[in-house]
């Protein structure tokens, strides 16, 4: 193994109060392997709550590198064995229709989320406010979302790909942070282009969620896909 430099989780980028945004942290870890993860898939798991503005001792691997804090693991990355299946395209209009009934407006588990706090201001936070895009209907189980990214980056985009899926889930009466991401970024997004995130629930096993998030481009393009793993918690435990 070799040592790589440090990573820092700043402030800015928190999902829960006192740690880090589940998604940017793992795209940061991501980033720290060859090619930054662009262009194949990479999993990374979270061991633990990532701390804020912490310098972390990362590792390259084998398999691919982990970060650790006063000896223990931190998070996980290494090559996927799978390639995460991207959720079907809904059009801009359509996201941009859903966004009304994104139900972190109404509670939310961490309002001041990097990636879809309504508390964040703009320009500051991603600010994704994914809702349903078919209400009612059993079978349809997706959330949208427009996203005009004003900075692009590996860290940004696996945070992008974090938060609509877990508001595909029940975050009000299963209050979740992210356990697990696979993430395959074919292109990184570009400012100021417009682009439709999309996100589904795709099971529940006990304390876990499995939901997964694509972002698009002009003409139904894959940006970037992702799967995720979440795990059911009291969010007074994270505050």
């Amino acid at each position: 193994m070799s040592t790589l430099p440090p990573l820092i989780v700043p402030h800015r980028f928190n999902g829960p109060p006192r740690s880090g945004n589940g998604g940017w942290t793992c795209g940061a870890l991501a980033a720290t392997l060859p090619a930054q993860g662009i262009g194949t898939a990479v999993t990374v798991t979270l061991r633990l709550p990532p701390p804020l503005d912490v310098p972390m001792p990362v590792l390259a691997t084998a398999a691919g590198a982990t970060v650790t804090r006063d000896g223990q693991a931190v998070a996980e990355a290494v090559y996927a064995e799978t390639r995460p299946v991207p959720v079907a395209p809904v059009s801009a209009a359509t996201a941009a229709e859903a966004e009304a009934r994104y139900l972190g407006h109404r509670s939310h588990p961490f309002p001041t989320c990097f990636a879809c706090g309504p508390d964040r201001r703009v320009g500051d936070g991603l600010r994704i406010f994914a809702g349903a895009v078919a209400p009612g209907d059993a079978d349809d189980q997706r959330v949208a979302a427009t996203w005009t990214p004003y900075e692009s980056a590996v860290p940004i985009a696996w945070a992008a790909l974090d938060c609509p899926g877990g508001w595909a889930s029940d975050l009000e009466g299963r209050p979740s942070v992210l356990g697990r991401m696979t993430a395959e970024l074919r292109s990184l997004p570009r400012t100021s282009q417009r682009y439709v995130v999309v996100g589904e629930l795709r099971g529940l096993d006990g304390r876990k969620t499995f939901t997964a998030a694509t972002i698009y481009g002009p003409n139904d393009e894959v940006v970037a896909t992702a799967e995720h793993t979440w795990f059911t918690v009291d969010p007074e435990s994270f505050r």
